[in-house]
């Protein structure tokens, strides 16, 4: 017999980050069995979507898909077709073509190839998603990557999951890509990309998702921040425009997908983002703090 009211916290390593599940309002379902249906759909994403398992959806992609079409989950179809919509809207700046320049600075396993797609030919359109869920690679060279994307995925997978078991109110953080819902507006502090010791903004969250992306930083190594594990799909590099984007929308997915396009594009995102109907808050290189103008937030400081 369920209880009358739940409130609970638990927290587990999935996805390359700990993932915390905090319910505040379980009053009408078996709160600890929500909880766990959250988690396991958060591993089926990471089942079927991870660039490290061999069968992995994913992998299967990047070894056969460009000699015979191949078929994928549901939820593996549904992150490719949003990967192709933000990347069209974001002139490339979004590409999941980017895992050999992942794979060369050593943020992917493996050894990045040597050849590539035909000049001219984006990643996206070297990417073709046909019916019943199967995808083909129009070029033996095309590697692809979700990990800019997935995550936010399965945050939603997971607040899904708990609203169809009764939880009234929660809040799903993988390692800072979050959603909540519910009554109440959950407040989350957002780290400054340049210190990450120091907090940039404080805002609220409901019913909506929030995702940052930033400068890599290890505390156990050192107080400075590295370069950013996010590609510029032109130059191939790390992307320069930004040292970290916070970004709220509806949805996790193209909250984490519309970070990666901030930190490529700067100043230059408001087309994407004013599609996607999200806001943004970024500090660029140059240590400047921007916002959209449909942002809301109390910045902790600004210099």
């Amino acid at each position: 017999m369920p209880a009358t009211f739940t409130s609970l916290r638990r927290a587990q390593a999935l996805l390359g980050t700990f993932v915390e599940i905090e319910v505040t309002d379980a009053s009408h379902c078996d709160a600890e069995g929500a909880v766990e249906a959250a988690f396991s759909a958060i591993a089926d994403v990471h089942r079927l979507m991870s660039f490290h398992e061999a069968g992995s959806d994913l992998s299967r992609l990047n070894r056969t898909a460009s000699r015979a079409a191949v078929p994928v989950h549901p939820w593996t179809y549904a992150v490719l077709e949003m990967a192709v919509e933000i990347n069209r809207h974001s002139a490339g700046a979004f590409d999941i073509g980017v895992a050999p320049a992942l794979q060369r600075i050593g943020q992917l396993p493996g050894v990045s190839q040597a050849s590539s797609p035909p000049a001219g030919m984006p990643t996206m359109d070297a990417i073709e998603l046909l019916a019943d869920n199967h995808v083909r690679f129009r070029h033996p060279a095309v590697l692809i990557d979700l990990g800019g994307i997935a995550k936010g995925f399965a945050v939603d997978r997971a607040i899904e999951a708990l609203q169809s078991r009764g939880v009234g109110s929660a809040m799903v953080n993988a390692g800072g890509d979050l959603a909540a819902f519910g009554p109440e507006a959950r407040v989350v502090h957002i780290r400054d990309p340049r210190s990450p010791d120091r907090p940039l903004c404080q805002v609220e969250v409901r019913n909506q998702a929030l995702a940052s992306s930033a400068r890599r930083f290890d505390p156990f190594q050192s107080a400075d921040t590295t370069d950013t594990a996010v590609i510029e799909p032109k130059s191939q590099m790390p992307a320069r425009a930004a040292c970290g984007a916070t970004v709220r929308a509806s949805s996790c997915m193209v909250a984490d997908a519309l970070t990666k396009v901030v930190m490529v594009a700067g100043k230059e995102a408001g087309g994407p983002l004013a599609r996607f109907q999200a806001s943004a808050i970024f500090v660029s290189t140059d240590g400047d703090i921007h916002t959209t103008s449909d942002w809301w937030g109390v910045l902790q400081h600004a210099a």
